[in-house]
């Protein structure tokens, strides 16, 4: 469905940045800034005219000064029972306690957000910041992104959501309502999305150049960390993974693997592929990639060198595998994660 061409605005759309104590400082007031460049700074729109289409609040359960999870305080501006109707509500990122997030901390801020849902608004989420969102329901069957960290708390949590850590932006519902951005700073994307859906391209790119502001094109995938099931109950599996973890370069890993097991090939791989989620020998890939991107970000040693190095004798087809599984070639994500020369000592 497409969507209609945004235009000026007389009356600026109300967003509600919600504060609340697990919320993470730098989203927040990051994405107040950003948003707000509209009344701080001549932003022009898709006619090169200067309006403001957004205004922002803070809000929260209760007006003044409330301690984030960052310990550093903001000041909710508006109380949440004094809003009757508002247009974009964004979540920003929520720092998890070591054992998750507990649900029915926030009845109120829950009640409001369905409240808002049912009367228009566009519910968004930055980064962890769905975890609250997700308590409401409105997410259950519907596409999601979290940061890849919480990915399986997430899961664990609400079973019921879809939940997609390699994407930067899902955009749900009949009229794409429910909006999410994945890990820590694509929270700009989310921004530079809001300000293109309802203030223009034009305004999108301008605000993105004097921010320094990057959309993340190729995703997250790159910036995804394998780490390997762990606590699936299975000992075998489990002394097999570790065996790995220090010999997943040699030549035959998954046939030497079986052999140490004393299993029947057919069921260690049934039984490894239960437990951890992977093939025996998508996961030896995915150990041998982890590594080739250690590497690649830490080191200058050549990429057919890594290849051998990892596992691999044929370069071009260790190339290959790297793009697949991370979204760039070789030398594209060493030139992404390694340290510049500048910041080197």
């Amino acid at each position: 469905m497409a969507r209609p061409s945004p235009s000026p605005e007389s009356n600026p759309r109300h967003v509600s940045l919600i504060a609340l104590p697990d919320a993470v400082v730098s989203t927040l007031t990051g994405i107040f800034d950003v948003m707000n460049a509209f009344a701080l700074m001549d932003v022009p729109d898709t006619g090169g005219e200067v309006s403001v289409p957004f205004r922002l609040e803070i809000v929260g359960e209760a007006t003044g000064p409330l301690g984030l999870a960052s310990g550093v305080p903001v000041n909710v501006q508006r109380a949440i029972t004094e809003i009757e109707t508002t247009d974009i509500v964004i979540v920003p990122s929520v720092l998890l306690s070591p054992t998750g997030w507990k649900k029915d901390r926030y009845p109120a801020l829950v009640a409001w957000l369905r409240t808002m849902y049912d009367r228009g608004a566009v519910l968004c989420s930055a980064c962890s910041g769905i975890f609250l969102l997700a308590e409401t329901g409105l997410f259950d069957g519907k596409d999601a992104t979290v940061h890849f960290g919480y990915a399986r708390a997430f899961t664990a949590t609400y079973p019921a959501v879809p939940i997609h850590p390699e994407r930067v932006l899902t955009i749900s519902g009949v009229r794409e309502e429910l909006v999410c951005s994945g890990a820590s700073m694509s929270w700009h994307d989310l921004v530079l999305y809001l300000i293109a859906r309802y203030a223009g391209a034009t305004a999108a790119q301008e605000v993105a150049r004097l921010f320094a502001l990057q959309w993340h094109q190729d995703g997250l995938t790159p910036y995804l960390v394998f780490e390997g099931k762990r606590d699936h109950g299975d000992g075998d599996i489990q002394s097999a993974q570790q065996w790995l973890d220090k010999h997943f370069s040699v030549a035959h890993p998954v046939e030497e693997m079986i052999q140490r097991s004393r299993l029947a090939e057919r069921t260690f791989k049934r039984r490894f592929t239960h437990a951890t989620g992977f093939t025996p020998l998508d996961y030896v890939q995915r150990l041998r990639i982890e590594d080739a991107k250690r590497r690649l970000e830490r080191t200058e040693t050549s990429i057919d060198e890594i290849s051998w190095r990892v596992g691999y004798e044929d370069p071009a087809f260790f190339r290959r595998l790297f793009k697949r599984t991370t979204g760039l070639a070789p030398g594209a994500y060493r030139k992404r994660f390694r340290i510049p020369d500048f910041a080197r000592p």
